[in-house]
């Protein structure tokens, strides 16, 4: 879902009645396409924040505050200098363009009053964060677009800004409803309704043309050459509508949730086009429905760019380990006829009399197996009968030792392999910046990243989550291997309760029982947690077993995290993140 000019209409007046006159506090760079302006005003503290992710661009006021790197990249530095303690003056839209124009009144080295501007270019990937001076020169960009990358429009310091080449399309805040139905009647063959709109109209998404098609053909599909002339009556009546909308700025914050509750769509119209396959929400705000809409993307987003080298690390030794096993399992096939050799020495050993140096096979009788009398080998005619039966032993011993070890190899193998999974899945479930680095921990420990030097300052180590049980009772989740195995093996007491999904990567789930009888609704949303924080959260049942913590042990050498257990019982839970977040202990 692209975020549209009409929509961009409505969220420039949204920002502009609640922080025209506010100052610039601080400023943030989250990410490589984010800028957070922390903007401080008589009303209130708020944070904008302007995105140039190519499937999530966009701008508007969020209430979630993205964790923020060490050290801030050089536009973040570059902004910083520039627009401290500016005030935004105002925010300018060209027409129903995917482009916003924020006004700052800031104060240059010389205590000069000047006007710099933010332009945020809500483009898809061609979007872009760029400032600009007041003689409208390009002061920097988040994404600087040289001659190389195009024949085209320059984005680079020092140059003239200009702004985007103009689509031919008519805008519905300039051009009439005839106008609109003239264009659409000219294109030619007989295209869908939808796309038709699509291609004419300047500053509206596919979500906007869908519904106006739907309108129009209460629900049926219409293409151009189809409709009658009351669906022309009906689609001037909703696109004249729609452009009162756009022009007074009077539409509302919709947004559309598919059945499992992942949102789906979002406009500044009433979503109609959907049915009942879709629960259609109002939010508050224009910047409200985004946070909803694109916040749990942001999030993963961000921490799949900043564990590249951890994704990169596992993934590696997991393709190596998978190559070694299966190298190993194919010399470990080869030894499966050392029984086949011991009985060559053996029958070699029986017949020394019969045989003699020279010979390159002997058919000898087989007394190990009547169901086939004889058997032919092989001999090496520069060795005596004697030598060659000593051959074939050697061989054998070779592979029943080759055997015995390969087979230890490959369950460490198989073991670690387990163990990677289990990070792969830490890494899937990680949050923020804390916990990669209690992975990055982890992994230089266990030898698979370089031991970095270790800062004077010690970074703060989180503990496990905490959550309450309705009943009262404490259960705590591992973030981590290393905290799975803290949690289990020391703070744990042996009449706790234990749980782990069955044959599942997943956290360790402590139910404290605190000298209480442990009752049924604990176990049940322990069982939800264990679910929810595993690989199985997606799945609708998981199977989780669980049993007290005496019965819980760690083997010898074994990896962070891993344990065995027994006595254990199964119960069957479906994740639920949202049950997950209200049991949390704040």
């Amino acid at each position: 879902m692209a975020l549209d000019g009409a929509f961009l209409r409505h969220l420039k007046r949204e920002i502009e009645e609640t922080a025209t006159g506010a100052r610039v506090d601080r400023i943030y760079q989250p990410s490589r396409d984010e800028i957070l302006f922390l903007l401080r005003s008589r009303a209130g503290v708020f944070r904008l924040l302007l995105s140039a992710r190519a499937n999530s661009a966009r701008i508007h006021f969020t209430r979630y505050a993205p964790e923020n790197p060490k050290e801030p990249p050089m536009l973040c530095m570059l902004l910083r200098k520039k627009l401290s303690g500016a005030r935004l003056a105002g925010i300018r839209q060209p027409e129903l363009e995917r482009l916003l124009f924020l006004d700052f009144d800031a104060v240059n080295e010389l205590g000069d009053q000047v006007r710099l501007t933010v332009a945020v270019e809500v483009m898809g990937r061609y979007s872009n964060i760029i400032l600009i001076d007041g003689d409208g020169n390009i002061v920097d960009a988040l994404k600087r677009v040289d001659a190389g990358m195009t024949s085209g429009r320059l984005v680079l310091p020092g140059l003239k800004y200009r702004l985007p080449p103009p689509q031919e399309k008519l805008c519905l805040l300039s051009s009439g409803r005839e106008e609109i139905l003239e264009r659409l009647r000219a294109i030619p063959g007989d295209k869908a309704l939808p796309k038709s709109l699509l291609s004419t109209l300047q500053g509206v998404s596919p979500v906007v043309c869908r519904e106006l098609a739907f309108l129009t053909g209460r629900g049926r599909e219409l293409t151009l050459r189809g409709m009658e002339q009351e669906q022309w009556d009906r689609l001037s009546f909703f696109l004249g509508q729609t452009a009162d909308t756009v022009r007074d700025v009077s539409g509302s914050a919709w947004i559309a949730y598919a059945a499992d509750g992942k949102p789906i769509d979002f406009s500044f119209l009433r979503i109609g086009q959907y049915g009942s396959a879709a629960i259609v929400k109002q939010e508050e705000s224009f910047s409200a429905l985004l946070d909803d809409f694109y916040e749990e993307r942001d999030r993963i987003a961000r921490m799949r760019a900043r564990s590249q080298d951890l994704l990169r690390v596992l993934t590696n030794a997991s393709d190596r380990l998978s190559r070694k096993i299966n190298a190993q399992r194919a010399e470990l096939a080869q030894c499966s006829k050392r029984d086949f050799l011991r009985m060559c020495g053996d029958l070699i050993n029986a017949n020394l009399y019969r045989l003699e140096r020279g010979q390159t096979c002997a058919v000898l009788e087989n007394f190990y197996e009547p169901e086939q009398p004889t058997v032919s080998i092989a001999l090496d005619p520069t060795l005596s009968p004697a030598q060659n039966a000593q051959k074939y032993y050697k061989e054998y011993r070779k592979q029943r030792t080759a055997e015995e070890i390969l087979s230890v190899q490959i369950q460490r193998a198989e073991q670690e392999l387990l163990y990677l999974d289990t990070v792969f899945e830490e890494l899937s479930r990680a949050v923020n910046e804390k916990d990669l680095n209690e992975i990055r921990e982890e992994l230089s420990q266990e030898g698979y990243l370089r031991v970095q030097r270790k800062s004077k300052r010690r970074a703060a180590v989180q503990g496990p989550m905490q959550f309450e049980s309705s009943d009262g009772f404490l259960i705590l989740v591992g973030r981590n291997n290393c905290q799975n195995d803290l949690l289990t093996l020391h703070h744990a007491g042996k009449n706790d309760v234990w749980f782990h999904t069955k044959n599942i990567p997943g956290s360790h789930v402590v139910l404290f029982a605190q000298g209480r009888e442990v009752t049924q609704t604990a176990i049940a949303e322990a069982a939800l947690l264990a679910a929810s924080y595993s690989r199985g959260r997606d799945s609708s049942n998981v199977a989780v077993d669980y049993t007290l913590v005496r019965h819980v042990s760690k083997p010898q050498g074994a990896k962070p995290g891993m344990v065995i257990y027994v006595k254990n019982k199964t119960v069957y839970a479906e994740p639920d993140r949202e049950t997950a977040e209200k049991m949390k202990v704040k």
